[in-house]
């Protein structure tokens, strides 16, 4: 087994490193991020850091790189309106969601650039993006600063939740592996997650003492 140290980190190659760090740590969600400027210019872009952060409220938390090194479009429209949408990714969009990390001006839509389509409704600023299995509508609640790392933890609330209804099972579990829903693993990696099986609420064993 390979081992590195704290140290060691300082020594590698750059990207070398950005993809080791990046992919480490495992699967992760694979979702377009789509918003609007108040002049009215869409966008939207892959994100890879979107977790669950409670149920009730419901809340999603997305982190973003520092905004002081480059412009940002979606973390700053979302902070011009307010709102924004977080759209799965499926294997049949992988190449045309992946090139929405492509560093455009402002002015630019990537929905213009790429395949992908907006898409509104329920009277929603922010665009969706057109057919994606999951659609989920939120608006901006707080953020905080991670000081280690300059990169802000942005936190929404689901206002609208949009599912395909085959994805949507009897208690509520949303089974994601039925419309190809993809996970990212580092940086480029995308992978098509299959359901192996599901679990019962687990509760402690009960100990039997020895004398």
């Amino acid at each position: 087994m390979i081992h590195l140290r704290r140290q060691d980190f300082e020594e590698l190659d750059h990207v070398f490193r950005i993809n080791l760090i990046n992919s480490c740590s495992g699967f992760k969600s694979a979702n377009l991020i789509g918003t609007k400027s108040n002049l009215g210019i869409p966008n939207v872009a892959v994100f890879s850091s979107v977790t669950h952060l409670g149920s009730n409220p419901p809340l999603l938390g997305v982190v973003f790189r520092p905004v002081t090194d480059v412009p940002r479009n979606t973390y700053e429209n979302i902070k011009e309106t307010g709102q924004f949408t977080i759209n799965h990714i499926d294997a049949s969009i992988i190449q045309e969601a992946h090139h929405t990390s492509a560093k455009y001006d402002k002015d630019i839509s990537e929905f213009e650039i790429t395949a992908l389509e907006e898409e509104y409704k329920n009277g929603w600023h922010a665009p969706f993006v057109k057919n994606a299995p999951i659609q989920i509508a939120l608006t901006y609640c707080e953020e905080y600063e991670i000081k280690a790392n300059g990169t802000i933890q942005l936190i929404g609330e689901i206002k609208d939740l949009f599912i395909q209804s085959e994805l949507l099972e009897d208690d509520g579990f949303v089974n994601l592996s039925k419309a190809n829903i993809v996970a990212i693993n580092g940086l480029d990696g995308y992978a098509v997650p299959s359901l192996k099986e599901r679990l019962a609420y687990q509760r402690p064993k009960k100990i039997l003492k020895t004398k």
